[in-house]
Protein backbone atom coordinates (compact mmCIF):
# COMPACT_ATOMS: atom_id res chain seq x y z
CA UNK A 1 0.00 0.00 0.00
CA UNK A 2 1.65 3.38 -0.99
CA UNK A 3 1.82 5.72 1.83
CA UNK A 4 1.55 9.03 -0.36
CA UNK A 5 -1.77 11.03 0.72
CA UNK A 6 -3.89 12.09 -2.21
CA UNK A 7 -5.78 14.86 -0.60
CA UNK A 8 -1.98 16.55 0.45
CA UNK A 9 -1.88 19.62 -0.04
CA UNK A 10 0.75 20.86 -2.70
CA UNK A 11 3.79 22.07 -1.85
CA UNK A 12 3.44 25.54 -2.22
CA UNK A 13 -0.04 25.97 0.04
CA UNK A 14 1.97 23.72 2.36
CA UNK A 15 4.60 26.51 2.95
CA UNK A 16 2.20 29.34 2.75
CA UNK A 17 0.19 27.59 5.71
CA UNK A 18 3.29 26.66 7.91
CA UNK A 19 4.40 31.05 7.30
CA UNK A 20 1.02 32.13 7.80
CA UNK A 21 2.67 33.85 11.13
CA UNK A 22 5.09 35.34 8.88
CA UNK A 23 3.00 36.84 6.73
CA UNK A 24 0.38 38.46 9.52
CA UNK A 25 3.79 39.53 11.44
CA UNK A 26 4.66 41.27 8.17
CA UNK A 27 1.43 43.21 7.47
CA UNK A 28 1.06 43.95 10.87
CA UNK A 29 4.04 46.05 10.93
CA UNK A 30 3.20 47.73 7.95
CA UNK A 31 -0.05 48.76 8.90
CA UNK A 32 0.66 49.84 12.20
CA UNK A 33 3.33 52.18 10.79
CA UNK A 34 1.55 53.79 7.61
CA UNK A 35 -2.43 53.89 9.49
CA UNK A 36 -1.49 54.61 12.50
CA UNK A 37 2.10 56.26 12.77
CA UNK A 38 1.59 58.23 9.63
CA UNK A 39 -2.31 58.92 10.02
CA UNK A 40 -3.70 58.37 12.90
CA UNK A 41 -1.88 59.72 15.35
CA UNK A 42 -1.01 62.82 13.24
CA UNK A 43 -4.62 63.57 13.13
CA UNK A 44 -4.79 62.41 16.97
CA UNK A 45 -2.25 65.80 17.16
CA UNK A 46 -4.26 68.20 15.31
CA UNK A 47 -7.22 67.42 17.32
CA UNK A 48 -5.19 68.12 20.77
CA UNK A 49 -4.68 71.47 18.74
CA UNK A 50 -0.56 70.62 18.13
CA UNK A 51 0.87 72.29 15.43
CA UNK A 52 4.17 74.43 13.73
CA UNK A 53 6.74 73.94 16.49
CA UNK A 54 5.36 71.98 18.86
CA UNK A 55 4.51 69.30 16.10
CA UNK A 56 8.21 69.19 14.93
CA UNK A 57 9.08 68.17 18.36
CA UNK A 58 6.76 65.69 18.83
CA UNK A 59 7.70 64.10 15.34
CA UNK A 60 11.16 64.68 16.11
CA UNK A 61 10.65 62.66 19.33
CA UNK A 62 9.14 59.58 17.29
CA UNK A 63 12.23 59.96 14.99
CA UNK A 64 14.32 60.07 18.15
CA UNK A 65 12.96 56.87 19.15
CA UNK A 66 13.54 54.94 15.84
CA UNK A 67 16.67 55.59 15.24
CA UNK A 68 17.54 55.23 18.67
CA UNK A 69 16.20 51.83 19.25
CA UNK A 70 16.97 50.75 15.39
CA UNK A 71 20.88 51.31 16.52
CA UNK A 72 20.44 49.64 20.27
CA UNK A 73 18.49 46.38 19.11
CA UNK A 74 21.32 44.52 17.29
CA UNK A 75 23.88 44.69 20.28
CA UNK A 76 21.19 42.51 21.78
CA UNK A 77 22.58 39.56 18.89
CA UNK A 78 26.06 40.50 19.66
CA UNK A 79 24.85 39.02 23.51
CA UNK A 80 25.22 35.31 21.48
CA UNK A 81 22.16 33.28 23.31
CA UNK A 82 23.57 29.96 24.81
CA UNK A 83 22.07 26.91 23.80
CA UNK A 84 18.74 25.17 25.29
CA UNK A 85 20.55 22.71 26.83
CA UNK A 86 22.90 24.84 29.02
CA UNK A 87 21.91 25.28 32.77
CA UNK A 88 22.32 28.88 32.88
CA UNK A 89 18.72 30.39 32.15
CA UNK A 90 18.75 32.95 28.91
CA UNK A 91 17.92 36.35 29.57
CA UNK A 92 14.45 37.42 28.53
CA UNK A 93 15.68 40.46 26.15
CA UNK A 94 18.28 37.54 24.90
CA UNK A 95 14.95 35.43 23.33
CA UNK A 96 14.16 37.55 20.07
CA UNK A 97 10.07 36.05 20.49
CA UNK A 98 10.16 37.74 23.93
CA UNK A 99 11.67 40.97 22.15
CA UNK A 100 9.08 40.46 19.66
CA UNK A 101 6.08 40.75 22.32
CA UNK A 102 7.88 43.51 24.17
CA UNK A 103 7.59 45.42 21.29
CA UNK A 104 4.36 44.42 19.94
CA UNK A 105 3.26 45.43 23.54
CA UNK A 106 4.87 48.97 23.95
CA UNK A 107 3.08 49.18 20.04
CA UNK A 108 -0.02 48.40 21.53
CA UNK A 109 0.31 50.75 24.55
CA UNK A 110 1.34 53.78 22.68
CA UNK A 111 -1.79 53.07 20.20
CA UNK A 112 -3.90 53.39 23.10
CA UNK A 113 -2.37 56.04 25.45
CA UNK A 114 -3.40 58.38 22.10
CA UNK A 115 -7.00 58.73 22.78
CA UNK A 116 -5.99 60.21 26.25
CA UNK A 117 -6.28 63.74 26.14
CA UNK A 118 -2.46 64.27 25.65
CA UNK A 119 -0.77 67.42 26.41
CA UNK A 120 2.45 68.89 24.76
CA UNK A 121 5.00 66.27 27.27
CA UNK A 122 2.91 63.60 27.19
CA UNK A 123 2.64 63.41 23.59
CA UNK A 124 6.59 63.43 23.03
CA UNK A 125 6.67 60.58 25.68
CA UNK A 126 4.39 58.74 23.09
CA UNK A 127 6.14 59.91 20.40
CA UNK A 128 8.82 58.25 21.57
CA UNK A 129 7.47 55.74 22.84
CA UNK A 130 6.14 55.43 19.28
CA UNK A 131 9.58 55.02 17.70
CA UNK A 132 11.31 52.59 19.98
CA UNK A 133 8.74 50.09 19.75
CA UNK A 134 8.75 50.53 16.22
CA UNK A 135 12.36 50.17 15.88
CA UNK A 136 12.54 47.60 18.14
CA UNK A 137 9.77 45.66 16.29
CA UNK A 138 11.36 46.14 12.90
CA UNK A 139 14.74 45.00 13.39
CA UNK A 140 13.89 42.21 15.59
CA UNK A 141 11.39 40.95 13.00
CA UNK A 142 13.43 40.95 9.78
CA UNK A 143 16.54 39.68 12.22
CA UNK A 144 14.53 36.83 12.85
CA UNK A 145 11.41 36.32 10.25
CA UNK A 146 12.96 33.04 9.60
CA UNK A 147 11.53 31.95 12.99
CA UNK A 148 7.96 32.39 11.88
CA UNK A 149 8.24 32.55 8.37
CA UNK A 150 10.02 29.62 7.45
CA UNK A 151 12.56 28.15 4.93
CA UNK A 152 10.28 27.36 1.93
CA UNK A 153 8.95 30.44 -0.43
CA UNK A 154 9.98 33.00 2.17
CA UNK A 155 10.10 35.93 -0.58
CA UNK A 156 6.77 34.71 -1.58
CA UNK A 157 5.80 34.96 2.18
CA UNK A 158 7.22 38.91 2.60
CA UNK A 159 5.55 39.99 -0.62
CA UNK A 160 2.10 38.46 0.99
CA UNK A 161 2.71 40.40 3.88
CA UNK A 162 3.78 43.50 2.53
CA UNK A 163 1.21 43.40 0.05
CA UNK A 164 -1.95 42.79 2.33
CA UNK A 165 -0.26 45.20 4.20
CA UNK A 166 -1.06 47.85 1.79
CA UNK A 167 -4.34 46.68 0.67
CA UNK A 168 -5.95 46.58 4.32
CA UNK A 169 -4.50 50.66 5.03
CA UNK A 170 -6.31 51.43 1.88
CA UNK A 171 -9.59 49.27 2.96
CA UNK A 172 -11.95 52.22 2.77
CA UNK A 173 -13.51 51.69 5.97
CA UNK A 174 -10.31 51.82 7.78
CA UNK A 175 -8.69 54.33 5.91
CA UNK A 176 -11.44 57.09 6.34
CA UNK A 177 -12.32 55.75 10.16
CA UNK A 178 -11.99 58.79 13.32
CA UNK A 179 -8.11 58.81 14.19
CA UNK A 180 -9.29 57.20 17.44
CA UNK A 181 -10.97 53.81 15.87
CA UNK A 182 -7.30 53.70 13.68
CA UNK A 183 -5.32 53.84 16.69
CA UNK A 184 -7.79 51.22 18.29
CA UNK A 185 -7.33 49.21 15.49
CA UNK A 186 -3.94 49.40 15.89
CA UNK A 187 -3.41 48.19 19.03
CA UNK A 188 -5.83 45.53 18.37
CA UNK A 189 -3.39 43.79 15.52
CA UNK A 190 -0.53 44.23 17.92
CA UNK A 191 -2.29 41.85 20.35
CA UNK A 192 -3.15 39.78 17.62
CA UNK A 193 0.54 39.76 16.71
CA UNK A 194 1.76 38.48 19.84
CA UNK A 195 -0.54 35.21 20.10
CA UNK A 196 0.36 34.85 16.38
CA UNK A 197 3.84 35.04 16.78
CA UNK A 198 3.95 32.61 20.62
CA UNK A 199 3.91 29.72 18.64
CA UNK A 200 7.42 29.68 16.21
CA UNK A 201 8.24 26.68 13.47
CA UNK A 202 10.88 25.26 15.28
CA UNK A 203 12.29 21.84 14.92
CA UNK A 204 11.05 19.76 17.14
CA UNK A 205 13.23 17.00 17.03
CA UNK A 206 15.88 16.48 20.11
CA UNK A 207 19.25 18.48 19.39
CA UNK A 208 18.43 20.18 16.15
CA UNK A 209 19.27 23.73 15.88
CA UNK A 210 16.89 26.14 16.83
CA UNK A 211 15.87 28.76 14.11
CA UNK A 212 16.27 31.37 17.25
CA UNK A 213 20.15 30.16 17.26
CA UNK A 214 20.52 30.18 14.05
CA UNK A 215 23.57 32.23 12.29
CA UNK A 216 22.50 32.77 8.93
CA UNK A 217 18.80 32.26 7.39
CA UNK A 218 18.39 30.75 3.92
CA UNK A 219 19.83 32.58 0.53
CA UNK A 220 17.82 33.19 -2.10
CA UNK A 221 17.72 34.97 -5.63
CA UNK A 222 20.18 35.62 -7.81
CA UNK A 223 23.68 36.70 -6.50
CA UNK A 224 24.45 39.98 -6.47
CA UNK A 225 27.41 42.11 -8.50
CA UNK A 226 30.09 42.66 -6.35
CA UNK A 227 29.82 46.37 -6.99
CA UNK A 228 26.70 46.36 -5.47
CA UNK A 229 27.87 46.75 -1.50
CA UNK A 230 25.94 47.53 1.58
CA UNK A 231 26.79 51.03 1.86
CA UNK A 232 25.44 51.59 -1.79
CA UNK A 233 22.16 49.25 -0.82
CA UNK A 234 21.68 51.34 2.31
CA UNK A 235 22.17 54.85 0.06
CA UNK A 236 19.99 53.33 -2.54
CA UNK A 237 16.98 52.12 0.09
CA UNK A 238 17.46 55.95 1.98
CA UNK A 239 17.03 57.71 -1.35
CA UNK A 240 13.81 55.70 -2.30
CA UNK A 241 11.99 56.04 1.02
CA UNK A 242 13.56 60.16 1.01
CA UNK A 243 11.58 60.45 -2.30
CA UNK A 244 8.57 58.20 -1.29
CA UNK A 245 8.24 60.34 2.19
CA UNK A 246 8.22 63.61 0.44
CA UNK A 247 6.03 62.69 -2.33
CA UNK A 248 3.24 61.20 0.69
CA UNK A 249 3.54 64.14 2.53
CA UNK A 250 2.87 66.58 -0.97
CA UNK A 251 -0.11 64.86 -1.53
CA UNK A 252 -1.34 64.75 1.98
CA UNK A 253 -1.04 68.52 1.97
CA UNK A 254 -2.22 69.68 -0.93
CA UNK A 255 -6.02 69.19 -1.73
CA UNK A 256 -6.12 68.96 -5.40
CA UNK A 257 -3.26 66.11 -5.49
CA UNK A 258 -5.07 64.42 -2.45
CA UNK A 259 -8.29 63.90 -4.16
CA UNK A 260 -7.08 62.72 -7.31
CA UNK A 261 -4.87 59.71 -5.72
CA UNK A 262 -6.84 58.42 -2.57
CA UNK A 263 -9.70 59.95 -1.63
CA UNK A 264 -12.70 57.93 -2.79
CA UNK A 265 -13.74 54.27 -2.21
CA UNK A 266 -12.56 53.84 -6.24
CA UNK A 267 -9.42 55.44 -5.37
CA UNK A 268 -9.05 53.45 -2.56
CA UNK A 269 -9.94 50.12 -3.47
CA UNK A 270 -7.52 50.59 -6.86
CA UNK A 271 -4.18 52.11 -4.35
CA UNK A 272 -4.89 48.72 -2.37
CA UNK A 273 -4.71 46.56 -5.56
CA UNK A 274 -1.83 48.11 -7.25
CA UNK A 275 0.03 47.66 -3.93
CA UNK A 276 -0.72 44.17 -3.74
CA UNK A 277 0.40 43.19 -7.30
CA UNK A 278 3.13 45.30 -7.30
CA UNK A 279 4.44 43.26 -4.24
CA UNK A 280 3.84 39.75 -6.27
CA UNK A 281 5.78 41.52 -8.92
CA UNK A 282 8.60 42.32 -6.55
CA UNK A 283 8.98 38.90 -5.56
CA UNK A 284 9.19 37.76 -8.83
CA UNK A 285 12.14 40.51 -9.91
CA UNK A 286 14.08 39.58 -6.40
CA UNK A 287 14.25 35.56 -7.66
CA UNK A 288 14.87 36.42 -11.11
CA UNK A 289 16.66 39.61 -11.55
CA UNK A 290 17.87 40.45 -8.03
CA UNK A 291 18.03 43.15 -5.50
CA UNK A 292 19.48 45.83 -7.71
CA UNK A 293 16.87 45.40 -10.71
CA UNK A 294 14.69 45.70 -8.31
CA UNK A 295 15.53 49.18 -6.86
CA UNK A 296 15.82 49.96 -9.91
CA UNK A 297 12.20 49.25 -11.20
CA UNK A 298 11.04 51.12 -7.74
CA UNK A 299 13.03 54.10 -8.30
CA UNK A 300 11.71 54.15 -12.22
CA UNK A 301 8.16 54.41 -10.78
CA UNK A 302 8.52 56.63 -8.18
CA UNK A 303 10.44 58.69 -9.86
CA UNK A 304 7.98 58.97 -12.19
CA UNK A 305 5.32 59.74 -9.99
CA UNK A 306 6.90 62.46 -8.45
CA UNK A 307 7.96 64.44 -11.46
CA UNK A 308 4.25 63.99 -12.64
CA UNK A 309 2.86 65.61 -8.95
CA UNK A 310 4.72 68.57 -10.77
CA UNK A 311 1.57 69.37 -12.24
CA UNK A 312 -2.09 68.74 -10.32
CA UNK A 313 -3.36 67.52 -13.88
CA UNK A 314 -1.39 64.29 -14.18
CA UNK A 315 -2.10 63.98 -10.32
CA UNK A 316 -4.32 60.79 -11.30
CA UNK A 317 -1.35 59.42 -13.46
CA UNK A 318 0.66 59.84 -10.58
CA UNK A 319 -1.35 57.93 -8.45
CA UNK A 320 -1.10 54.84 -10.54
CA UNK A 321 2.71 54.49 -10.55
CA UNK A 322 2.95 55.60 -6.94
CA UNK A 323 1.52 52.56 -5.10
CA UNK A 324 3.67 50.43 -7.32
CA UNK A 325 7.05 52.15 -7.00
CA UNK A 326 6.35 51.96 -2.72
CA UNK A 327 5.46 48.61 -2.71
CA UNK A 328 8.39 47.16 -4.91
CA UNK A 329 10.72 48.74 -2.57
CA UNK A 330 8.85 48.07 0.42
CA UNK A 331 9.34 44.21 0.18
CA UNK A 332 12.93 44.39 -0.48
CA UNK A 333 13.09 46.18 2.86
CA UNK A 334 12.21 43.28 4.66
CA UNK A 335 13.39 40.50 2.21
CA UNK A 336 17.19 42.23 1.87
CA UNK A 337 18.02 42.07 6.01
CA UNK A 338 15.97 38.31 6.25
CA UNK A 339 16.73 36.51 3.08
CA UNK A 340 18.94 38.20 0.64
CA UNK A 341 22.14 39.78 2.41
CA UNK A 342 24.84 38.09 2.33
CA UNK A 343 25.64 38.58 6.03
CA UNK A 344 27.83 35.39 7.76
CA UNK A 345 26.28 36.12 11.23
CA UNK A 346 23.17 36.89 12.82
CA UNK A 347 24.80 39.54 14.59
CA UNK A 348 25.89 40.92 11.40
CA UNK A 349 22.57 40.44 9.89
CA UNK A 350 21.28 42.18 13.08
CA UNK A 351 23.42 44.98 12.66
CA UNK A 352 22.75 45.72 8.97
CA UNK A 353 18.87 45.78 9.70
CA UNK A 354 19.57 48.56 12.58
CA UNK A 355 21.28 50.53 10.13
CA UNK A 356 18.89 50.40 7.01
CA UNK A 357 16.01 51.03 9.08
CA UNK A 358 17.57 53.61 11.22
CA UNK A 359 19.24 55.69 8.39
CA UNK A 360 17.50 54.48 5.33
CA UNK A 361 13.72 54.30 7.43
CA UNK A 362 13.92 56.89 10.19
CA UNK A 363 16.33 59.52 8.73
CA UNK A 364 15.16 59.25 5.20
CA UNK A 365 11.52 59.69 6.37
CA UNK A 366 12.79 62.50 8.30
CA UNK A 367 14.52 64.05 5.09
CA UNK A 368 11.63 63.49 2.81
CA UNK A 369 9.06 65.15 4.81
CA UNK A 370 11.29 68.18 5.26
CA UNK A 371 11.81 68.28 1.85
CA UNK A 372 7.64 67.91 1.12
CA UNK A 373 6.95 70.39 3.76
CA UNK A 374 9.59 73.06 2.69
CA UNK A 375 9.21 73.52 -0.30
CA UNK A 376 5.89 72.03 -2.02
CA UNK A 377 7.51 69.79 -4.42
CA UNK A 378 10.59 67.35 -5.17
CA UNK A 379 13.16 69.05 -7.10
CA UNK A 380 14.12 67.17 -10.68
CA UNK A 381 17.81 67.29 -10.07
CA UNK A 382 17.05 65.57 -6.75
CA UNK A 383 14.99 62.89 -8.52
CA UNK A 384 18.19 62.58 -10.78
CA UNK A 385 20.67 62.42 -7.96
CA UNK A 386 18.93 59.47 -6.58
CA UNK A 387 18.37 57.63 -9.84
CA UNK A 388 21.93 57.94 -10.42
CA UNK A 389 22.91 56.65 -7.38
CA UNK A 390 21.00 53.90 -7.58
CA UNK A 391 21.20 52.96 -11.27
CA UNK A 392 24.99 53.76 -11.67
CA UNK A 393 26.27 50.92 -9.68
CA UNK A 394 24.07 48.33 -11.67
CA UNK A 395 25.13 50.39 -15.30
CA UNK A 396 28.46 49.59 -15.17
CA UNK A 397 28.15 45.66 -15.03
CA UNK A 398 26.18 46.03 -17.79
CA UNK A 399 27.98 45.23 -21.25
CA UNK A 400 28.72 48.18 -24.05
CA UNK A 401 25.47 47.52 -26.02
CA UNK A 402 23.24 47.27 -23.06
CA UNK A 403 24.14 50.64 -21.80
CA UNK A 404 24.37 52.17 -25.13
CA UNK A 405 20.43 50.82 -25.01
CA UNK A 406 19.88 52.20 -21.61
CA UNK A 407 21.31 55.39 -22.10
CA UNK A 408 19.32 55.82 -25.53
CA UNK A 409 16.09 55.31 -23.84
CA UNK A 410 16.91 58.12 -20.85
CA UNK A 411 17.69 60.08 -23.71
CA UNK A 412 14.93 59.49 -25.51
CA UNK A 413 12.66 59.59 -22.13
CA UNK A 414 14.17 63.00 -21.35
CA UNK A 415 12.94 64.53 -24.75
CA UNK A 416 9.38 63.59 -24.83
CA UNK A 417 9.08 64.69 -21.57
CA UNK A 418 10.64 68.01 -22.34
CA UNK A 419 8.37 68.31 -25.25
CA UNK A 420 4.97 67.21 -23.32
CA UNK A 421 6.51 69.98 -20.80
CA UNK A 422 6.60 72.71 -23.85
CA UNK A 423 3.37 72.00 -25.02
CA UNK A 424 1.49 72.10 -21.69
CA UNK A 425 -0.10 75.36 -21.15
CA UNK A 426 1.09 76.86 -17.47
CA UNK A 427 -1.74 77.19 -15.36
CA UNK A 428 -2.89 80.65 -13.87
CA UNK A 429 -2.10 81.37 -10.02
CA UNK A 430 -4.75 81.14 -7.75
CA UNK A 431 -6.49 84.06 -6.62
CA UNK A 432 -6.57 85.40 -2.69
CA UNK A 433 -10.56 84.04 -2.75
CA UNK A 434 -9.67 80.45 -4.69
CA UNK A 435 -6.70 79.82 -2.19
CA UNK A 436 -8.73 80.79 0.66
CA UNK A 437 -11.20 78.24 -0.37
CA UNK A 438 -8.58 75.67 -0.17
CA UNK A 439 -7.96 76.67 3.11
CA UNK A 440 -11.49 76.23 4.44
CA UNK A 441 -11.16 72.68 2.79
CA UNK A 442 -8.06 71.83 3.68
CA UNK A 443 -8.56 72.80 7.50
CA UNK A 444 -11.87 70.92 7.74
CA UNK A 445 -14.27 73.36 7.87
CA UNK A 446 -16.77 71.58 6.51
CA UNK A 447 -17.40 69.17 9.51
CA UNK A 448 -18.61 71.41 11.31
CA UNK A 449 -20.47 74.19 9.49
CA UNK A 450 -22.69 74.19 6.15
CA UNK A 451 -23.06 76.41 3.65
CA UNK A 452 -26.93 75.36 2.62
CA UNK A 453 -29.76 76.78 3.80
CA UNK A 454 -32.57 74.81 3.51
CA UNK A 455 -35.87 75.87 1.90
CA UNK A 456 -38.85 76.27 3.97
CA UNK A 457 -37.39 75.85 7.46
CA UNK A 458 -36.44 78.84 10.38
CA UNK A 459 -33.47 78.49 8.24
CA UNK A 460 -34.08 81.05 6.19
CA UNK A 461 -34.93 83.14 9.28
CA UNK A 462 -31.56 82.62 11.35
CA UNK A 463 -29.16 82.67 8.22
CA UNK A 464 -30.43 84.14 4.92
CA UNK A 465 -31.95 83.51 1.46
CA UNK A 466 -31.91 80.26 -0.16
CA UNK A 467 -29.37 79.17 -2.89
CA UNK A 468 -30.77 77.95 -6.15
CA UNK A 469 -29.76 74.34 -7.01
CA UNK A 470 -27.94 75.84 -10.08
CA UNK A 471 -25.76 77.87 -7.52
CA UNK A 472 -24.73 74.60 -5.24
CA UNK A 473 -24.60 72.87 -8.44
CA UNK A 474 -21.96 75.24 -9.94
CA UNK A 475 -19.29 74.91 -6.60
CA UNK A 476 -16.43 72.88 -7.15
CA UNK A 477 -16.52 70.62 -5.19
CA UNK A 478 -20.21 71.74 -3.02
CA UNK A 479 -19.44 72.49 0.39
CA UNK A 480 -22.93 71.70 1.60
CA UNK A 481 -21.17 70.16 4.64
CA UNK A 482 -23.06 67.13 6.46
CA UNK A 483 -23.37 68.55 9.92
CA UNK A 484 -23.45 71.69 11.85
CA UNK A 485 -21.71 71.92 14.96
CA UNK A 486 -21.53 75.80 14.26
CA UNK A 487 -24.19 78.38 12.37
CA UNK A 488 -24.29 77.94 8.98
CA UNK A 489 -21.88 79.74 6.56
CA UNK A 490 -23.75 80.38 3.65
CA UNK A 491 -24.54 84.43 4.44
CA UNK A 492 -21.57 84.92 6.97
CA UNK A 493 -20.40 87.57 4.77
CA UNK A 494 -23.88 89.65 6.00
CA UNK A 495 -23.23 88.86 9.62
CA UNK A 496 -19.80 89.75 10.19
CA UNK A 497 -16.93 91.63 9.36
CA UNK A 498 -13.66 90.85 7.74
CA UNK A 499 -12.18 92.08 11.30
CA UNK A 500 -14.75 90.08 13.39
CA UNK A 501 -13.71 86.91 11.80
CA UNK A 502 -9.74 87.24 11.77
CA UNK A 503 -10.24 87.98 15.51
CA UNK A 504 -12.94 84.87 16.26
CA UNK A 505 -10.32 82.85 14.25
CA UNK A 506 -7.53 83.82 16.23
CA UNK A 507 -9.08 83.26 19.45
CA UNK A 508 -13.03 82.16 19.44
CA UNK A 509 -13.69 82.27 23.15
CA UNK A 510 -12.79 85.34 23.23
CA UNK A 511 -15.89 86.86 21.17
CA UNK A 512 -18.07 83.78 22.02
CA UNK A 513 -17.85 83.04 25.32
CA UNK A 514 -19.86 79.03 24.83
CA UNK A 515 -17.60 78.96 21.31
CA UNK A 516 -16.78 74.84 21.14
CA UNK A 517 -14.51 76.57 17.94
CA UNK A 518 -10.96 75.50 18.64
CA UNK A 519 -8.25 78.60 18.00
CA UNK A 520 -6.21 78.85 14.44
CA UNK A 521 -4.28 81.44 15.60
CA UNK A 522 -1.25 79.45 13.57
CA UNK A 523 -2.94 80.75 10.41
CA UNK A 524 -2.24 83.95 10.70
CA UNK A 525 1.47 83.28 11.79
CA UNK A 526 3.80 84.81 8.86
CA UNK A 527 6.24 87.46 8.74
CA UNK A 528 4.28 91.25 8.69
CA UNK A 529 3.38 92.18 5.50
CA UNK A 530 2.36 88.80 3.73
CA UNK A 531 -0.29 87.01 3.18
CA UNK A 532 -1.09 84.47 5.23
CA UNK A 533 -3.42 81.62 4.84
CA UNK A 534 -5.58 82.84 7.50
CA UNK A 535 -6.00 86.28 5.57
CA UNK A 536 -7.07 83.87 2.51
CA UNK A 537 -9.50 82.56 4.17
CA UNK A 538 -11.21 85.75 5.71
CA UNK A 539 -11.47 86.60 1.96
CA UNK A 540 -12.86 83.64 0.78
CA UNK A 541 -15.87 84.19 4.53
CA UNK A 542 -16.19 87.75 2.90
CA UNK A 543 -17.36 86.14 -0.72
CA UNK A 544 -20.28 83.85 1.33
CA UNK A 545 -23.22 85.85 0.68
CA UNK A 546 -26.50 86.05 -1.59
CA UNK A 547 -25.96 89.97 -3.21
CA UNK A 548 -22.50 89.86 -4.69
CA UNK A 549 -21.97 86.82 -7.38
CA UNK A 550 -20.06 84.26 -6.14
CA UNK A 551 -16.22 83.74 -6.79
CA UNK A 552 -15.22 82.15 -10.04
CA UNK A 553 -14.60 78.18 -8.16
CA UNK A 554 -10.90 76.96 -9.24
CA UNK A 555 -11.59 73.69 -10.95
CA UNK A 556 -9.27 71.14 -9.24
CA UNK A 557 -10.00 72.34 -5.54
CA UNK A 558 -11.61 69.55 -3.84
CA UNK A 559 -12.01 68.47 -0.26
CA UNK A 560 -9.52 66.62 2.21
CA UNK A 561 -9.68 66.77 5.48
CA UNK A 562 -11.31 65.32 8.81
CA UNK A 563 -9.89 68.15 11.16
CA UNK A 564 -12.71 69.24 13.29
CA UNK A 565 -13.85 72.78 13.99
CA UNK A 566 -16.11 74.70 15.78
CA UNK A 567 -18.50 77.56 14.92
CA UNK A 568 -17.68 80.87 13.43
CA UNK A 569 -21.27 82.83 15.05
Amino acid sequence: MSSTNPIAAPPLATSLIAGWRGIVLVAITYIYFLIFAQFAFLQRLTQLHIADAHLKAVMAAMALGGILFSLLTPRLEILNPRPASSARVRSALETPRTRLHLALIACAAAALLTLLPLNLPASITVAFLIGAALGTLTVTLVTHLPLWIGATNPLLKVGLGTGLGYLLCNFPPLFTATAQTQAATAAILCLFGIVASAVSNEPTTPGAPSSETASSSPKVGPKEPQLITFPLILLAFTALIWLDSAAFIIIQTTPTLKANTWQGTTHLYLNGLLHLLAALLSVYLLRRRGLATTLAAALLALATACLLLQDPHRAALASLFYPIGVSLYSVALVAYPAFLSPAATLAQRARQAGLLYAIGGWFGSAMGIGMGQNLGHIPPLFVLAAATLILLPQLLQTRRRELLATTALLLIAACAWATQNSLTPTPQPLTQIQRGRQVYIAEGCINCHSQYIRPNTPDVLLWGPVQTLADLRAQRPPLIGNRRQGPDLSNVALRRSPRWLRAHQINPAALSHNSIMPPYSYLFREPDGTTTRGDDLIAYLETLHPIRDQPTTHPLTTSTSTTTHGDTR
